[in-house]
C-alpha cells in the first residue's frame, strides 16, 4: 500500500529514505509511540495512514502523521478522515502534544481535511527538495 502511495504522489521520496523505510517496516511505526493503520471495504484493502515519532528539536513532543492514502475507487466516502482521525487518537494516546505532517500543492483534498483537523501552517521541520510542500502542525 505505501507502494501504491509513493507511485500516484509522482515524487521519488529517495530523499526520505523510502526504501529503507520499507525493508524495516513496522520501524518507527510500531507501537507504542507509532501505528500502522489499514482501512477495509468489503475485504478489500482501501486505505491506509502511518504514525511516528516526529525527529525534529523543534518539536520534541510531536508525532509525525504519514502515508495518507486512500484508494481513488474508495474516495469520496470519508476514509481519509477516518483515518487521519485514526492516527491524531493514536497520537493522543501516545502521549504527543502535537501532530506535524507534510503534504502538497496538488494535494487538495488532503489539504482541506488536514484544515477542517485543526492543522495550521509551520515554517519547514526538515529540508524538503520537492517544491511546493506545505509543513502543518495540530495541537492538542
Amino acid at each position: 500500500m505505501f507502494r501504491e502511495y509513493a507511485g500516484e504522489l509522482g515524487v521519488d521520496l529517495a530523499y526520505q529514505g523510502f526504501e529503507e523505510e520499507l525493508a524495516g517496516l513496522p520501524g518507527e511505526y510500531a507501537a507504542p509511540r507509532g501505528a500502522i493503520y489499514l482501512a477495509h471495504v468489503d475485504g478489500q484493502l482501501a486505505g491506509c495512514v502511518a504514525l511516528r515519532p516526529a525527529i525534529t528539536s523543534d518539536y520534541p513532543e510531536a508525532a509525525e502523521m504519514k502515508r495518507l492514502y486512500v484508494r481513488s475507487s474508495f474516495r469520496g466516502f470519508g476514509l481519509g478522515r477516518r483515518l487521519a482521525e485514526a492516527a491524531l487518537d493514536a497520537a493522543r494516546r501516545a502521549g504527543y502534544e502535537s501532530v506535524l505532517l507534510d503534504t502538497l500543492d496538488d494535494m487538495e483534498a488532503a489539504r482541506a481535511l488536514y484544515e477542517d483537523l485543526g492543522f495550521k501552517p509551520i515554517e519547514p521541520y526538515y529540508n524538503s527538495p520537492v517544491a511546493g510542500t506545505h509543513f502543518l502542525k495540530v495541537d492538542f
